[in-house]
């Protein structure tokens, strides 16, 4: 008989929390230190939020501020930090340069050698006005992504998303079905709606698929007057927070066991019964339909 092949290793992550400003280079060095306490810390994978090189509101600020990737300071001192600290590093976004109007908003997973192993545009723009007043038009700014991106780590695969995708589950399933087993969700959630939905939709998202999610945040109120929820989370494929952040910028650990997501999906094989279906259509035009009893 055939051995079963052995489960990938267990292993250790660590997800920054930041509270990034206008400066890319106060940014830059705020995540580095930290991303070089994860390695203290014994991660041998950290995560950073969405935004990691700049949070700015005032569009000529920020379009003075960032560069085209080749150019960027923040992604070359990322990459050297891989190498140097002999980790995946996975900057959860930069604000990226496309055009001289637009921008992407990206997603790169570094590996130990400090080359680029993937890369996600965010796909989702936030363009939503609170009912406290609040008006974001990401897409003002940000060319929208086009494609899903799964990349392989040494424990299995690990499906790339940012922020505002949390609340499209289509996505996550489409990642879970091309063999992702981890979920990346770097965020800069605002305020009112991390209050009101953070924790359900991470949640939901993991037990929907019996994924790991992990989702690094911005967290406090930021220099550009924007406020950010924080609370970075780690989630198990059966939907438990196994690490949470407050709202200060730092790091939580939490330790992964890959073959939790087996387990997850042996309990409820949802990912094996999906069904493609159709919409069936009304027979009569709506203004015919009346209750039972009601004069039609």
């Amino acid at each position: 008989m055939t051995a079963a092949p052995a489960a990938p290793p267990k292993f250790r992550i660590g997800l920054v929390q930041m509270r990034s400003a206008r400066s890319p280079q106060a940014n830059i060095d705020a995540a580095a230190k930290l991303i070089a306490e994860a390695r203290s810390g014994g991660a041998d994978y950290v995560l950073t939020p969405e935004m990691t090189n700049i949070i700015e509101s005032d569009r000529e600020r920020m379009f003075s501020a960032i560069g085209a990737e080749e150019q960027d300071p923040s992604l070359a001192t990322f990459r050297a930090l891989a190498r140097n600290l002999d980790m995946l590093v996975h900057v959860g976004s930069l604000a990226i340069k496309v055009s001289p109007d637009k921008a992407v908003n990206r997603s790169f997973l570094i590996d130990r050698k400090g080359e680029i192993a993937a890369r996600y545009d965010k796909i989702h723009m936030f363009d939503v006005d609170l009912a406290n007043g609040e008006r974001y038009r990401e897409s003002g700014n940000f060319r929208p992504g086009e494609l899903a991106v799964v990349a392989e780590l040494p424990w299995g695969r690990i499906g790339l998303t940012v922020c505002y995708d949390l609340r499209f589950p289509a996505l996550y399933r489409a990642l879970a079905e091309a063999g992702a087993s981890y979920l990346t969700i770097p965020s800069a959630f605002t305020r009112p709606t991390g209050e009101a939905h953070w924790h359900v939709l991470m949640r939901a998202r993991a037990i929907e698929t019996g994924c790991y999610v992990f989702a690094a945040a911005q967290g406090g109120r930021h220099e550009s007057g924007r406020e950010t929820f924080g609370h970075s989370l780690v989630v198990d494929p059966w939907g438990r927070v196994l690490a949470e952040a407050g709202t200060e910028p730092g790091v939580v650990f939490a330790d992964i066991d890959p073959g939790e997501v087996a387990l997850a999906r042996s309990r409820i094989p949802s990912l094996e019964h999906g069904r493609r279906f159709e919409i069936l259509e009304p027979m009569v035009e709506p203004a015919h339909l009346h209750a039972v009893g009601e004069p039609a």
